[in-house]
């Protein structure tokens, strides 16, 4: 999932991008009202995590101006005005929820993944995919009995993988969704983690899961015969830290 951080405070944009990498999102961060629109013209964004009381176009007209071009991605408005008046301008304006500064980390995540599963069918909080099974909150993997070891990116590109399960995407919806702005669009990293992500994933003789069109993209298949459908179920994971 890609994330669209709006901060002015480079202490606090720096410790929230961290954690949110961490957590296997990637994170692009925009320091005033100006920029973050653009940006938001020109990235296809899971999720904003925004500022009010940032230069230019304050959080709010951020949010107005982003509602009134169509879009509809879920915002969390993340400010120390903790004012009744504050939050309910806030959620007028187009905000999905509102947190107050300070915040504990790990509530940051709660409303995060709250926010992401929204509608739930689309994003539930477990996916399953033939004998391939992903906890969203706990951001772990297994199939069948076997838990599969994943880093932070390889578990973002499956679970990207696992949402889109019998579809084919290509390179360049990966990098929109998987990789920040920074990633080099002629690097052959998103060819590195498939192999990485493929291996691990047949294991030991494993059927294979993760399947290359050539021209196209990867998709992630269910396995024939296996019996096994999508399907969601609940769990929770914490991190505990305080801003």
């Amino acid at each position: 999932m890609r994330l669209l951080l709006v901060e002015d405070d480079a202490r606090i944009a720096h410790f929230v991008a961290k954690g949110l990498r961490e957590e296997s999102y990637a994170v692009d961060v925009a320091e005033n009202g100006n920029d973050a629109v653009y940006q938001t013209e020109i990235n296809d964004y899971d999720l904003i995590v925004l500022d009010v009381m940032i230069p230019g176009m304050d959080g709010f007209a951020v949010c107005k101006a982003i509602r009134t071009r169509g879009k509809r991605i879920p915002i969390l408005m993340l400010t120390a005005r903790d004012g009744v008046d504050d939050r309910i301008t806030g959620l007028d304006s187009g905000a999905d929820d509102y947190l107050t500064k300070p915040f504990e980390f790990r509530e940051l995540l709660a409303r995060l993944r709250a926010l992401l599963r929204r509608p739930t069918e689309l994003r539930p909080p477990r996916i399953v995919v033939g004998d391939l099974e992903l906890d969203t909150a706990s951001q772990t993997a297994q199939r069948g009995s076997r838990a599969i070891p994943l880093t932070a990116k390889e578990y973002a590109l499956l679970e990207y993988f696992a949402r889109n399960a019998g579809r084919v995407v290509g390179r360049s919806e990966i990098a929109e969704h998987v990789w920040d702005e920074s990633f080099d669009p002629f690097s052959n990293l998103i060819e590195v983690y498939v192999n990485r992500l493929r291996r691990k994933l047949e294991g030991a003789g494993g059927k294979p899961l993760l399947q290359t069109r050539r021209g196209s993209g990867y998709v992630l298949c269910e396995i024939e015969g296996s019996g096994k459908k999508h399907g969601v179920s609940s769990s929770h994971g914490t991190k505990r830290s305080h801003v």
